[in-house]
């Protein structure tokens, strides 16, 4: 797989590659949706509301897989020189934010009729604030450097400080005593979901996680396109630059 740090070659695994993510990911979120909405029961507490859940869960899932493998690509370029390291963690950081207000918002919607408000300053609520706050600092880092090698530098260093947030978020319902209820899919004892509302959760993470695939491929493609056009403009411009005054001399020369 190391032959595919080449630009190049990237870009044409990216061409195979997205047509059957694309498609496997339309398949997996049509059957997961399915069996949210028609095949799962409503929960005899929570009634229709719980249905959020389907798209609550793996979107918070989500955030936090997405700033880990930002995480791995900041390794990348201060560690390793990955030639496409930085690329990739610049294109993951606007979908981990999106994932991640889908977690916020889909956790407001939840929170209003199970507790009775839109947002309490909860642990996971806060942590997982926190988190959308980094993408949107990450972002902005890169927009405010122009110079690109500084810019993946800065950005890798503040990926690596902001990773202690992944593990708070995680064991924050172990952690302190919260509204938030604790894990109850990923756990020692198994999970407590029942069998029809755990396979759709199951598949819409995999629908989530396909889409964060064909969407990082994408936004990696178009980000190495970018940054040749970029290198393009740069080197024409240069070297009209450096001919503009020759041409100035010659016809200065000729003049009588």
């Amino acid at each position: 797989m190391l032959k595919y740090a080449n630009p190049t070659l990237f870009l044409g695994l990216v061409a195979r590659l997205v047509p059957w993510l694309a498609g496997l990911t339309v398949l997996t979120l049509a059957i997961g949706l399915w069996g949210a909405f028609f095949t799962a029961p409503a929960d005899y507490q929570q009634g229709e509301t719980v249905r959020i859940m389907y798209i609550h869960v793996p979107a918070a899932w989500l955030s936090t897989f997405c700033y880990a493998s930002m995480t791995a690509s900041a390794l990348g370029t201060l560690v390793w020189r990955h030639p496409l390291a930085d690329a990739a963690q610049k294109a993951a950081a606007p979908i981990g934010a999106g994932f991640t207000f889908i977690c916020l918002v889909t956790g407001s919607l939840w929170g209003k009729p199970m507790w009775g408000t839109w947002w309490v300053w909860d642990a996971r609520l806060t942590s997982v604030l926190v988190l959308f706050v980094l993408y949107l600092g990450l972002i902005a880092l890169w927009r405010t450097i122009e110079e690109p090698s500084r810019a993946a530098r800065a950005a890798a260093i503040l990926t690596l400080v902001g990773v202690v947030n992944l593990p708070i978020i995680k064991f924050s319902v172990d952690w302190w005593n919260t509204l938030h209820q604790p894990a109850s899919v990923f756990r020692l004892g198994g999970p407590t979901i029942a069998p029809s509302m755990l396979w759709p959760l199951l598949v819409m993470a995999l629908g989530f996680t396909f889409l964060f695939l064909t969407l990082h491929l994408l936004a990696t493609r178009n980000e190495i396109l970018r940054r040749r056009v970029r290198r393009l403009s740069i080197q024409a411009a240069s070297g009209g630059t450096s001919g503009a005054p020759a041409h100035r001399l010659s016809a200065t020369g000729a003049a009588p």
